[in-house]
């Protein structure tokens, strides 16, 4: 019986279109490696990167999931995978079965063989490894059970013509990612708020500038081995429930968490602070969840004096003294930290007032403190000397 009618046909067609509906819309990878393996006639697929001992699983079948308990035997496997040994050796790019990398007597002898392939029901392989860049490889590997046919020269070359629009669908996805992550850093760097990325385990992925700048200057927060911590312990006990909550509610198990806290000071206004899950599928992701932790401390969150100056028509005087309004700053505390009286102050605030058109002294510094001039002070944090 004729297997294929011919090497690009519907189903390998529609699958290079899928491929790059992928690379535009990250979501539709899941569902790729079960259209590949329909694609070749085939029970399973798998396709992942290998950089030295470090294997990220892209796709893959069904059968190829393990439950959690069995996490670190599957690791072990996918690192001494003979497979993909062999077919780097064989050369990068290039289409390989299974009779091509491994004999007889070691499908007989390898522990590959007798432990691993028998429990994912795999034994037959088309695939090839590929440059993905930097020192990761990538794999594509199709695959047969044992009583299944092998796979022949026709499926050599429908791998073949498969294997370069998947690697461009990869590198498009790759690059569209860091476009999409480099605008969202971009937003984050202008948030009037220092804004931190962190792990289960409040490591730092991120720190937009002006995060980076409280995290140096405040004595009740710290970085320690990398890692995100309050000083008070029990505000770092409270902060790691709000982190752990926010993780399982970003893999779907939500709850409603604490998720804001006040640091307290001594004759100064808190510190204040949330956080907020970050979802596998959202631009700052790789492959895990998340957590966002806003930090807002009034004394960082001053609008920008140049920025006042030009919106309203401020002096330098004027917009400093502006500037302290919209951190919250009192008239008296104003008067004593600039060294200057309370009637010059006031003076000042009076023409401050008429030139932002507002009436009060409250109006005029949640105007001033909401204004662009907050953006622009992140954005001064951010700016080179």
């Amino acid at each position: 019986m004729q297997r294929h009618r011919s090497l690009l046909d519907d189903s390998l067609s529609d699958l290079i279109g899928h491929l790059y509906d992928a690379a535009i819309d990250s979501r539709l990878w899941s569902g790729i490696a079960p259209e590949i393996a329909d694609t070749f006639e085939s029970t399973s697929t798998v396709l992942k990167l290998h950089n030295g001992r470090s294997v990220q699983l892209l796709e893959c079948t069904d059968n190829m999931r393990v439950p959690d308990s069995e996490r670190e035997w599957a690791e072990h496997w996918h690192q001494r995978d003979l497979w993909v040994e062999r077919t780097v050796a064989f050369g990068l790019s290039a289409i390989v079965t299974d009779r091509d990398l491994v004999t007889r007597q070691e499908q007989r002898d390898s522990g590959f063989y007798r432990e691993w392939l028998p429990t994912m029901d795999i034994f037959h392989l088309v695939g090839a490894a590929f440059p993905v860049g930097d020192e990761a490889v990538g794999v594509l590997g199709i695959h047969r059970p044992e009583q299944a046919h092998h796979y022949d020269k026709t499926d050599r070359a429908r791998a073949g013509l498969l294997l370069p629009h998947l690697r461009r669908a990869l590198q498009l996805g790759q690059s569209l990612s860091n476009v999409r992550q480099a605008a969202a850093l971009e937003v984050l760097g202008r948030v009037d708020a220092g804004v931190v990325v962190v792990t289960q385990s409040s490591r730092i992925l991120y720190a937009n500038a002006l995060a980076e700048d409280m995290l140096r200057k405040i004595p009740e927060l710290g970085v320690l081995g990398g890692r995100l911590f309050l000083r008070d312990g029990l505000l770092q006990g409270r902060f790691r429930r709000m982190v752990q909550a926010s993780i399982r509610t970003a893999v779907g198990q939500p709850e409603p968490p604490e998720s804001a806290l006040a640091i307290l000071r001594p004759e100064r206004l808190p510190i204040t602070l949330g956080v907020a899950p970050l979802r596998p599928t959202d631009v700052l992701t790789v492959n895990q969840p998340l957590v966002l932790v806003f930090l807002r401390d009034p004394e960082y969150s001053a609008p920008d004096t140049r920025c006042l100056r030009d919106l309203f028509n401020l002096t330098a005087t004027e917009a400093a003294i502006a500037a302290d309004l919209g951190r919250g700053r009192s008239l008296e505390a104003i008067a004593r930290e600039r060294e200057i009286g309370i009637a010059t102050v006031r003076s000042h605030l009076k023409r401050i007032l008429a030139k932002t058109g507002t009436n009060r002294q409250a109006e005029a510094a949640a105007l001033l403190a909401h204004s662009v001039a907050g953006l622009q002070a992140g954005r001064a944090l951010a700016s080179p000397k």
